[in-house]
């Protein structure tokens, strides 16, 4: 019988998927990538993160990272996530200064690349983690606040639900536990190992994702820790 092919997932974004901080097991997206590659039938997982990356350059490599990843002739890959905005959030020069793209140029980008993704194959999203504001400036330069994340991840959520694409938020269910500033490395934007365990924790157990990777039967077989 022929071999069957595993389902193949695009994750793209910036330090966040590539997992800067995390030297431990290599962040959210790499432990996602080894859980599933020991399940049997498990999907593969192409962890497409580039440190610095906002919406905008993420859009800009959208096609070929997509499009040479079918492993197999004629293949395309059977899904693609979405882990992007944060960069977009920092205010450049000071606290008030003008965002690395405002809301507006944001939504419509997100807009923009929701259509073009959907095309391609189904598409997910995941939300945005916090910032601790007394390190900033990040790099001398950029400034992060709760405030602008906040913003940001509510567009997140527009577009999405506009777009009927399934999204995860993060930045509430993170907040609500009082820890959460121990999740972050030194220069209060990226996540250390710790933060990188929380985000993958709810990833991993986010039913669309499940459904999407059809593990379903597995995950409720298997008795949450």
């Amino acid at each position: 019988m022929p071999t069957a092919i595993p389902k193949k997932l695009i994750v793209l974004g910036d330090s966040g998927v590539y997992g800067w901080g995390d030297p431990e097991e290599g962040g959210w997206c790499e432990r996602l990538r080894r859980h599933w590659m020991g399940l049997p039938g498990g999907p593969v997982l192409y962890p497409l993160g580039v440190r610095g990356d906002g919406l905008e350059r993420v859009a800009a490599r959208l096609d070929r990272e997509v499009s040479c990843r079918g492993e197999l002739r004629r293949q395309q890959p059977h899904g693609i996530l979405l882990a992007v905005g944060l960069n977009d959030t920092a205010r450049v020069g000071r606290a008030d200064g003008r965002p690395q793209l405002d809301a507006e140029g944001f939504l419509f980008g997100l807009q923009q690349i929701l259509d073009r993704a959907r095309l391609m194959a189904p598409v997910l999203m995941v939300g945005l983690t916090p910032v601790l504001e007394e390190p900033m400036p990040y790099a001398e330069v950029l400034w992060y606040s709760l405030e602008q994340v906040r913003r940001y991840e509510g567009l997140l959520e527009e577009a999405c639900l506009e777009a009927d694409v399934p999204f995860l938020p993060l930045l509430d269910a993170l907040l609500e536990d009082p820890c959460w500033p121990q999740w972050l490395s030194s220069d209060g934007v990226h996540l250390n190992s710790e933060g990188h365990r929380q985000v993958y924790q709810r990833v991993q157990r986010w039913p669309a994702l499940l459904r999407w990777a059809e593990l379903e039967p597995l995950v409720r077989a298997t008795p949450l820790n």
